[in-house]
């Protein structure tokens, strides 16, 4: 891809991504890779065919959508997969993105596989927050649910990034019934220990999982609150816009940590939903539950490509964005995509 002289200066158009509800996109997910080195049962099949190379953006390619989309009033870029750091060449998109004007957040979502070696030089490139997903503390159970990851490792990376000091460091666990139910208070306890986040995910229902049913597996939101509650009571940190993301906090009041409860199925929080998602393939998904999507990669490669083409192009997607998904209701149709295709 190359970029002509005329290009889309920086926060031209800083309220155009303003959607039909109302709603202001300042958030992007922008997937580096469909790739991982681990296969978790509730992500992925366990045989996966990943994209060819040809399909999937450059790392110029990626960087222009995000200075665009920075350009346009997007404050908070969230680097996702597959698993991003096992892109080649990702610590340069980092140290490119940490630079672009008005960006006020980097943050990285990943299994933690790479962050014992990688932590200090992503939080010097300007990540300033991490999420990292850990869904067990038992190794066996661990190796079952990932099917190829080492606890060790991510627990080393986990460290790591706590000692690298980035400005926020969040667990994420999706919590299945009858599989790793029994540790909610453990993880909880693990997370105050190290003076971190902790939030529990209401499994994703995307891409064909046979593994498990995931009607049976679903832990609800709510039965793990009165759970932890019971346990550690949990007030409420009040609105959850002020997360920049769908979960709804809670503080304890003898420990820093805070826990989120994340819940596509039992708590709809469509109404506040501030982001999109950028698949490593150029799809621009507009809504992580439904298939309304912009092909912007083909944007990126025309032959006159201009980045004001690619500006309008995603200003155009605003119309596009449903008012909300519609998870585990009766009639809604299937998202075949795996949740390494959308994006973290």
């Amino acid at each position: 891809m190359t970029t002509t002289t005329r290009s889309l200066p920086d926060a031209q158009f800083p309220d155009a991504l303003i959607d039909r509800f109302q709603r202001r996109v300042d958030y992007l997910r922008l997937s580096v890779t469909d790739r991982c080195d681990f296969r978790c049962v509730y992500c992925m099949a366990e045989d996966m065919t990943f994209l060819p190379r040809r399909e999937v953006l450059s790392l110029e390619e990626l960087y222009e959508v995000a200075r665009v989309f920075t350009g346009l009033g997007v404050g908070k870029i969230r680097l996702t997969g597959g698993e991003p750091l096992v892109r080649r060449g990702i610590l340069e998109l980092v140290q490119r993105l940490g630079q672009l004007p008005g960006l006020r957040e980097l943050a990285l979502t990943t299994n933690g596989s790479q962050l014992a070696r990688m932590a200090p030089a992503l939080r010097e490139a300007g990540v300033n927050s991490v999420n990292i997903s850990l869904d067990t503390l038992n190794p066996l159970r661990f190796r079952e649910l990932t099917r190829s990851g080492d606890l060790d490792t991510v627990q080393r990376g986990i460290e790591a990034a706590v000692a690298a000091g980035f400005e926020r460091i969040k667990l994420n666990a999706v919590i299945l019934r009858g599989r790793n139910d029994s540790e909610v208070l453990d993880l909880v306890r693990y997370a105050r220990g190290l003076s971190i986040d902790i939030a529990f995910i209401e499994e994703m229902p995307l891409g064909p999982i046979v593994e498990h049913d995931r009607g049976l597996s679903l832990a609800s939101s709510d039965s793990l609150h009165r759970e932890i509650d019971a346990a550690y009571p949990l007030r409420s940190e009040g609105d959850p816009r002020g997360s920049a993301g769908p979960a709804r906090y809670f503080r304890m009041d003898d420990s820093p940590s805070r826990v989120g409860f994340i819940s596509p199925h039992s708590n709809n929080f469509c109404h506040l939903c501030n982001r999109v998602r950028l698949t490593v393939s150029g799809r621009l998904l507009l809504c992580l539950g439904n298939e309304h999507s912009v092909d912007l990669r083909a944007v990126l490669r025309q032959s006159n490509y201009d980045s004001s083409q690619l500006a309008a192009a995603i200003i155009g997607a605003m119309d596009l964005k449903p008012e909300r998904h519609h998870f585990g209701e009766e009639g809604a149709s299937e998202i075949v995509r795996f949740m390494n295709m959308t994006g973290g």
